[in-house]
């Protein structure tokens, strides 16, 4: 781009040259062709150099978690974390229809968090130091704790945004 930086200028050609390096040298000891593979990912991919773009011969559209896959996200985030009976994995994941990986994430960070929040609510900052670590986490997460996780924790992709994706890939993407 005209404002670029020329830092920036020098890391893209050089990436640019090793890219096509790699395609001309290289062979494993019983004489085949070396594979090399480069992956990468972006939030904006209308960003990335039409000559680097070229280069990278798949583009792969990854779209935002279905039903099933943000379950799974969800446990997999709670693996570490004891969750009481109440909690209804399936609503959690019909209530964040349109969230991506990251906000799963903060969903069920913020509400693995909201029992201590309760715990330490009104204490002094002394209280709170001569509370110990189990006294503090003790609770399991409750079905509340994702109640009040999702009335904080908004999804950050808006439709403009998947337009936007959509829009690039379909002129730009390969599978």
């Amino acid at each position: 781009a005209s404002g670029e930086h020329e830092s920036s200028r020098r890391v893209k050609s050089e990436l640019l040259v090793q890219v096509d390096g790699v395609n001309n040298t290289g062979t494993n000891e019983d004489g085949s062709r070396k594979i090399v593979m480069v992956l990468a990912a972006t939030n904006f991919p209308w960003d990335i150099d039409e000559a680097l773009r070229r280069r990278l011969e798949k583009r792969i559209y990854i779209p935002l978690p279905n039903f099933e896959s943000r379950k799974e996200l969800i446990r997999i985030n709670l693996k570490t974390v004891e969750v009481a009976a109440d909690v209804d994995i399936d609503e959690v994941a019909r209530r964040t229809e349109g969230y991506s990986g990251d906000d799963l994430t903060n969903v069920c960070r913020d509400a693995s968090l909201n029992g201590m929040r309760r715990k330490i609510a009104g204490k002094t900052r002394d209280e709170i130091k001569n509370m110990s670590k189990d006294e503090i986490s003790k609770d399991p997460v409750a079905m509340c704790d994702f109640e009040e996780a999702l009335a904080k924790v908004q999804r950050s992709v808006s439709q403009a945004d998947i337009e936007k994706h959509e829009k690039w890939f379909s002129e730009f993407g390969s599978a």
